[in-house]
């Protein structure tokens, strides 16, 4: 590492399509120290400590990245053994990202690991200001929208509406499905931001309620039932444990008895596993690919030494060890890295409730929405508290050009996939 930091060359990053700054190689420091140093004070984020994530500690390790934070709500279940190396079964139920943390340590005295086992959403916004990159080795797209806004969130805009590139914090995206995986920069406000590719990702596969208690076809109808309707049944006063494996067995049980009563076969434990928690197929070959390529970018990211990724790598090892790059655009009226007062155009007779459905089935995919008339003040509709919910109810069945005014009028929409005081701005017309 101090080798490739003390040497210049024709591809450093001021040469490359994002450039992030100027590359000044130490070439007359003979041990490197000064390079490394470049590294070794750098204060990097890794949300995740699952398959991607352990590889991506263990490459920072490796790459004398300094100061590492990791955050992970999961505790280890024995079927994380085969790909999450940092783990042994005497760690099966500890906190993933205390038990990672900890063996980076023991492996990486150089390093200095704090581990912080919850939710993202814990911590607040200042929490995040304090690190130079963020990587996220996340396996859903909720936790994946919700960073991503919050870091996007953070970038401060000058008299003219013009980032300050001194607030910008890259995010660096690592995910893998099987033998395929993608990493990609985001630069907040410089480059298209998660959100803006969010209509490439198919919405979560559900599976309707009536074939799951009456006409059950596949073994994951059977293992829906069982944790969606067996267990509010028998326990309902616990919520499940999704990683206890008391709870789980529970489930897996249940499922294969209904299976049998419709002659279902193909019920396993892992299969339930991966029905009940909504688990991605890992490779580890893949997750030690895609990770690499995450931390390289991290490396870039902080010494300059080489051209940045613009902006998302695509690995497909089923058809061999193949790889493309791409520019992902920026999608002008993206509700999160970008300004812009979002439009719609609505029936004068569409109701509250119809307007919340648009905002969660179409292209924003909100999830609990409450919306509130910017220029009157007026609130709407409010998710919570309850008392409030409550009061608010009602306007759900009224016709909204009843409730703002009749040409129009601009909402505030806030909602649980953006942080803090996130907020969309919606401009309602009448047809």
């Amino acid at each position: 590492m101090s080798t490739i930091l003390s040497r210049g060359g024709p591809f450093t990053s001021e040469t490359g399509a994002l450039p992030m700054g100027e590359f000044n190689p130490s070439l007359t420091d003979d041990d490197g120290a000064a390079a490394l140093k470049l590294l070794s004070n750098a204060k990097v984020l890794v949300v995740g400590a699952g398959g991607l994530g352990c590889e991506l500690l263990k490459d920072l390790g490796l790459s004398m990245i300094g100061h590492v934070h990791v955050i992970d709500l999961d505790t280890i279940d024995v079927t994380n053994l085969n790909r999450q190396f940092l783990f042994r079964k005497k760690d099966v139920c500890r906190p993933k990202a205390e038990v990672a943390a900890e063996f980076i340590r023991r492996r990486c005295p150089w390093m200095e690991v704090t581990a912080y086992h919850g939710k993202i959403q814990d911590k607040p916004s200042s929490y995040y200001r304090q690190f130079n990159c963020v990587i996220a080795g996340l396996d859903n797209v909720e936790a994946r929208r919700w960073l991503n806004a919050m870091i996007c969130s953070l970038v401060e805009l000058d008299e003219d509406g013009d980032p300050d590139p001194e607030t910008v914090i890259p995010i660096i995206d690592g995910g893998t499905e099987g033998f395929k995986g993608q990493a990609r920069v985001i630069l907040p406000r410089f480059t298209s931001c998660y959100e803006c590719s969010l209509d490439s990702f198919p919405p979560q596969r559900l599976f309707p309620m009536c074939t799951i208690a009456e006409t059950p076809r596949l073994p994951e109808h059977c293992i829906a039932y069982a944790f969606m309707m067996e267990w509010p049944k028998h326990f309902p006063d616990k919520k499940l444990d999704k990683d206890s494996p008391h709870d789980m067995k529970w489930v897996f049980d249940k499922a294969t008895e209904r299976a049998k009563q419709y002659g279902i076969a193909g019920v396993t434990y892992m299969l339930t596993m991966g029905v009940v928690k909504n688990i991605i197929p890992a490779v580890a070959s893949t997750n030690a690919i895609i990770a690499a390529a995450c931390v390289n970018e991290v490396v870039k990211l902080l010494s300059f030494a080489s051209q940045t990724l613009n902006t998302y790598m695509m690995y497909m090892g089923s058809a061999g060890v193949y790889s493309h790059t791409f520019v992902y655009e920026r999608k002008e009226d993206c509700p999160v890295c970008t300004s812009v007062v979002r439009k719609m155009t609505i029936s004068r007779t569409t109701t509250l409730n119809e307007l919340m459905q648009k905002l969660c089935e179409g292209e924003l995919r909100l999830k609990k929405p409450s919306l509130t008339a910017a220029d009157s003040g007026k609130t709407l509709y409010m998710q919570k508290p309850p008392a409030l919910e409550k009061m608010l109810r009602p306007n759900l069945d009224k016709a909204l050009v009843s409730l703002i005014h009749e040409n129009g009028e601009e909402l505030t929409v806030t909602d649980p996939v953006f942080p803090g005081e996130k907020a969309l701005t919606l401009k309602v017309t009448f047809s």
